[in-house]
């Protein structure tokens, strides 16, 4: 009777472990890892966890673990595949033969919670041993039933952000069209990997002789509330934009607008106007961080723009900017979250940006995909919105 009172309390301090080790994280990948860790260890076995990519038999990840071995995973995209081992890992020499030797003693179960569809397979391969006890199989069925509900609620947390990020695109990968003789490409990350959506937007609006008007805007905060006050700042400044204002005047009268809405977050925005038959691009800054024009070597330099107030305030006070803008050259205007990186000064975040030399004749397209790229913006704190713009050489007469 003492012996199996041991053994009870072995198991229960085993499930108590499992708790503690198995689901830490929000990720598909580590919670196999963790189980087949667990199983491993406390099973002396071979583990193979094969997770399906959905309720059907599909793509599926694979985590072999021996009780002295490393992890690995390897993705399928053979879909409707039969199940094979992606990785495995044999037991230390000495404790017994190969996990393919005819002795071997072998445990699968469902990677399922009670009658829920299984979203893979757990398999544990011991020789030179016993077969599996039926505490070491209880043992297992509770381990492989907790993996799985972490592994459901990953899932349907993955699902929600999937559809968040879908809609935050849609938002704003659909800005109005410039004039054809204007190139544009724009660029999207949401804020770090369990972000769902943000206020970072930008726009085109064209306007009358040619002329485009680029913006880009960061409504403070993150979340459902900072997206539809986004989306309120887009539909009020395409309004204004249509009277055909200068940039400057936009913001303006933008800020009224806005600041009669006491529920509307404050944002920083960049209007630039761009007038390819004069060969001008003229700017209007309410808070934002200043553009940048890469040249047709691949230099940056940085534009010294007076910046006024963020919209909301309704103080006003916002002053145009206007340089030449040339076919050889391409602008690019931003939010904070390309170049700002916690505990560092903003200067020093600009100066990053600034020392930037792409490949020569660069266009927008690949100046959008190389500064995102060398930035690190993928693994940005905050959400990054970019658009890039290159006047179109005509064609000689």
């Amino acid at each position: 009777m003492a012996e199996r009172d041991e053994a009870l309390l072995s198991r229960v301090e085993a499930m108590e472990q499992a708790i503690g080790e198995i689901g830490t994280t929000l990720d598909e990948t580590s919670t196999c890892r963790e189980l087949a860790a667990f199983a491993a260890r406390h099973l002396s076995a071979t583990a193979t966890v094969d997770l399906y990519a959905s309720t059907a038999v599909g793509p599926y990840a694979s985590t072999a673990v021996g009780p002295y071995a490393s992890t690995a995973v390897e993705p399928t995209t053979d879909r409707g595949a039969p199940p094979r081992r992606a990785a495995h890992a044999e037991p230390p020499a000495g404790a017994g033969g190969r996990a393919d030797d005819a002795l071997a003693h072998r445990l699968s179960l469902p990677l399922a919670v009670h009658e829920e569809e299984p979203l893979g397979a757990v398999t544990l391969v011991r020789t030179g041993g016993g077969p599996f006890s039926a505490d070491e199989a209880a043992l297992l069925r509770h381990a492989t039933r907790l993996a799985a509900r972490h592994l459901g609620h990953a899932r349907r947390l993955a699902a929600t952000e999937d559809t968040a990020l879908h809609l935050q695109r849609a938002l704003v990968a659909e800005p109005g069209r410039p004039h054809p003789n204007l190139e544009v490409a724009g660029g999207y990350l949401p804020a770090g990997p369990r972000a769902l959506v943000g206020g970072d937007w930008f726009e085109t609006v064209r306007l009358h002789f040619g002329r485009s008007l680029l913006v880009v805007g960061d409504v403070m905060g993150h979340g459902l509330d900072a997206a539809v006050d986004m989306n309120a700042y887009r539909t009020a400044l395409r309004d204004v934009a249509a009277t055909d204002l200068p940039p400057h005047r936009v913001l303006r009268h933008l800020d009224s607008v806005v600041a009669e809405d006491d529920a509307r977050r404050p944002a920083t925005c960049l209007l630039v106007q761009v007038d390819p038959a004069r060969g001008t691009a003229t700017f209007a800054s309410a808070g934002h961080l200043p553009p940048a024009v890469f040249a047709a070597d691949g230099s940056a330099e940085l534009v010294d723009l007076p910046v006024g107030p963020p919209l909301g305030t309704g103080v006003g006070g916002y002053e145009p900017t206007t340089r030449p803008l040339t076919p050889a050259e391409t602008l690019l205007i931003f939010t904070d979250g390309l170049v700002e990186r916690r505990g560092e000064d903003i200067d020093v975040s600009l100066a990053r940006l600034a020392a930037l030399r792409l490949p020569a004749d660069s266009g927008p397209g690949r100046v959008v995909d190389e500064v995102l790229r060398r930035l690190g913006a993928h693994g940005a704190e905050d959400d990054v919105a970019v658009l890039a713009a290159r006047i179109r050489a005509r064609a000689p007469q």
